[in-house]
């Protein structure tokens, strides 16, 4: 009986050796070659805060600079942006085959009564395994498809399709004409 539990001390001893010297490396007090603190990366703190955990996803998601939504600054003779067009877009039920879908909905937003049209996206190499209208929406050439075949969007008007992919592709506004 003595025998298993000296096993069972020496087993728990290392463990907690090899325990502690893991949680050393990645804390940055073994003397590696980086300087700075890797578990602090790790969880998300930094520097001068008041380190509190931020609790990462287990994936993260591509954002592109440029999506980042920006209000118009307009000047009284200005009629429209691009910021007045918004795209939302979200996973719905997948093909058969198992590909995953998106819808996106393309808005005019424009808060001062505009129609817009030529409506031009940054899209990537935009593909879909299942057709869609290209009257709706189209990919012209690389990172640049057009919406609503160039027409116009009327003020609070929406194109809505879907989309399958394996993945979601980040569509931006590139361009417009404020009609």
């Amino acid at each position: 009986m003595e025998h298993y539990s000296v096993q069972r001390f020496v087993a728990i001893v290392t463990f907690s050796f090899v325990f502690l010297g893991l949680f050393a490396l990645l804390a940055g007090f073994g003397g590696g070659i980086r300087s700075e603190p890797v578990l602090s990366e790790l969880l998300g703190l930094e520097e001068g805060s008041n380190n509190t955990l931020h609790i990462a996803l287990h994936r993260k998601l591509l954002h592109r600079a440029d999506t980042a939504i920006v209000e118009p600054n307009r000047i009284w003779g200005d009629k429209c942006s691009k910021a007045d067009i918004v795209i939302t877009q979200g996973p719905t039920t997948p093909l058969p085959s198992g590909i995953p879908t998106y819808t996106v909905d393309i808005m005019n937003v424009c808060v001062s009564g505009c129609d817009i049209s030529g409506i031009h996206l940054y899209c990537g190499w935009f593909s879909s395994a299942r057709l869609i209208n290209p009257k709706l929406f189209k990919r012209l050439h690389y990172n640049d498809c057009l919406v609503n075949d160039g027409k116009r969007l009327v003020n609070g008007g929406s194109i809505s399709f879907q989309y399958a992919n394996t993945f979601l592709y980040p569509l931006s506004v590139s361009r417009v004409v404020c009609v």
